[in-house]
C-alpha cells in the first residue's frame, strides 16, 4: 500500500498534532482525513501547516454516523483522540467491519491509542514497595484488573481484531504520562486537570499522598511510535490482535506525583494563581467526584517496559533528551497561560 488514505481522530490534539508533523515529514503523499470540531481559520491554519494532504471533516466524537461512515471507506483509521470515548470507538469499529466486508481479503487497519491506566495498581496514592513492571511481551488484557480504566474499548478492539468474519487488524499503543509541548494543543491532558483542580482549591495536590509513579514519554517520541507501528502494519511487520499491544514508555527515571505536583504548585503560586505553595492531598469534595476512574488512573503506580516497541526499532530519543522534570516549568508555564486567558473570560 503505497499512499494509503488515513482517517484521523484527534489530530488537532496534543499528541494528534505531533504526529500529522511527523506524517507530512516523512509521508506527505499520504491522504488525510482529520476530524475536527469547530473547524475556523484560527484552528484549521496550524493543523493543514502540518501536512500537505489533509482534508478536513467537520464533526466530533459524538458523530458517531459520521465516525462509521468515514471509517468504512478509508485504509487506516488512527484514533489519538480519547481512549475512553466507547461510542466512537463503536463507531469506528462498526464503520471498519462494513469496510472489511466490502474489501475480502483486504481488512483494514485501525491503531487505537489507550493508555498504561489498565496496568493501574490501585493503591490509592500510597507508597509501596517491589511495584510491579509490566512488559508488554505476551501481554494479555485478561491479567489486568477487570475495573481499571480504558479496558472497555481495548477487550472490544482486540475482539475484532482476532475474529475470523469480517477482520480488522488492531494495534493498540498504551503509552504512559505523556508529557511535552503539543504543535497546536499544547497541554497534556493530566496537567490541565490538575492545574484546573489547583485553581479550585487554592493548592496543588495529589490522589491521596501522591507516592506513586508512572512510567513516562515524550510527546514526540509518543508520535514516532505512532509513526512506527504505522509504517510497520502497512509492510507486514507489526503483531495485530492480541499480539498488536505495545506499551510506549521510555526507559528513564521516575518522579512521584508528589514530586511534580510540588513544582506546579511553587510556579503557579509565584505567579499569584494559587493560595499555597508547593502540594496537598486535595480533599474529598475534588476525588470523590472522580470515583475509582480517577483513583485508578490518577492515584496508582503504572509502571511498563516498551520492549516490543524496542524491538520494531523505536528509539525514544526525546525522552532521553528531555526529561519530564526538565520540561515540567516550560509546560507549567503554558497550563499558567490557559488559566490566566480562562479567568479574563
Amino acid at each position: 500500500m503505497s499512499n494509503p488514505t488515513i482517517f484521523i481522530l484527534g489530530a488537532y490534539g496534543f499528541v494528534g498534532s505531533h504526529l500529522t508533523r511527523i506524517l507530512g515529514e516523512k509521508h506527505p503523499d499520504y491522504r488525510l482525513l482529520c476530524l475536527m470540531r469547530n473547524p475556523t481559520p484560527e484552528r484549521l491554519d496550524p493543523l493543514k501547516g502540518l501536512h500537505p494532504n489533509i482534508e478536513i471533516i467537520e464533526g466530533a466524537l459524538e458523530d458517531t454516523e459520521l465516525i462509521s461512515k468515514t471509517s468504512e471507506d478509508v485504509d487506516v483509521v488512527l484514533n489519538t483522540a480519547s481512549s475512553d470515548h466507547w461510542p466512537s470507538v463503536e463507531a469506528t469499529l462498526d464503520g471498519l467491519t462494513k469496510n472489511s466486508a466490502k474489501h475480502p481479503g483486504k481488512p483494514p487497519l485501525y491503531i487505537h491509542v489507550s493508555g498504561c491506566g489498565i496496568i493501574s495498581d490501585n493503591v490509592r496514592g500510597e507508597k509501596v514497595d517491589n511495584v510491579k513492571e509490566w512488559t508488554d511481551v505476551g501481554l494479555d488484557l485478561k491479567d489486568c484488573p477487570p475495573t481499571n480504566t480504558h479496558l472497555e474499548s481495548d477487550t472490544k478492539i482486540v475482539e475484532a481484531g482476532t475474529r475470523s468474519e469480517n477482520p480488522i487488524r488492531t494495534i493498540i499503543l498504551f503509552p504512559g504520562q505523556i508529557y511535552g509541548i503539543g504543535e497546536v494543543q499544547k497541554t497534556t491532558m493530566w496537567l490541565r486537570i490538575f492545574s484546573q483542580m489547583a485553581k479550585n482549591v487554592g493548592y496543588s495536590g495529589t490522589w491521596g499522598p501522591g507516592e506513586i509513579s508512572q512510567g513516562n514519554i515524550h510527546v514526540k517520541d509518543c508520535a514516532s511510535a505512532l509513526v512506527l507501528l504505522l509504517e510497520s502494519a502497512l509492510e507486514g511487520k507489526a503483531g495485530e490482535g492480541k499480539d498488536g499491544l505495545y506499551f510506549g514508555v521510555a526507559p528513564v527515571p521516575l518522579i512521584t506525583y508528589k514530586q511534580w505536583t510540588e513544582i506546579m504548585g511553587d510556579i503557579l503560586h509565584n505567579k499569584g494563581l494559587l493560595k499555597e505553595p508547593g502540594s496537598h492531598p486535595f480533599p474529598p469534595e475534588i476525588t470523590d467526584a472522580w470515583g475509582h476512574y480517577g483513583w485508578s488512573l490518577l492515584g496508582s503506580n503504572q509502571h511498563a517496559k516498551a520492549d516490543r516497541l524496542l524491538q520494531l526499532g523505536w528509539e525514544p530519543e526525546w525522552s532521553k533528551k528531555e526529561s519530564i522534570l526538565d520540561v515540567l516549568p516550560a509546560m507549567i508555564e503554558v497550563a499558567a497561560q490557559d488559566l490566566i486567558a480562562a479567568e479574563k473570560k
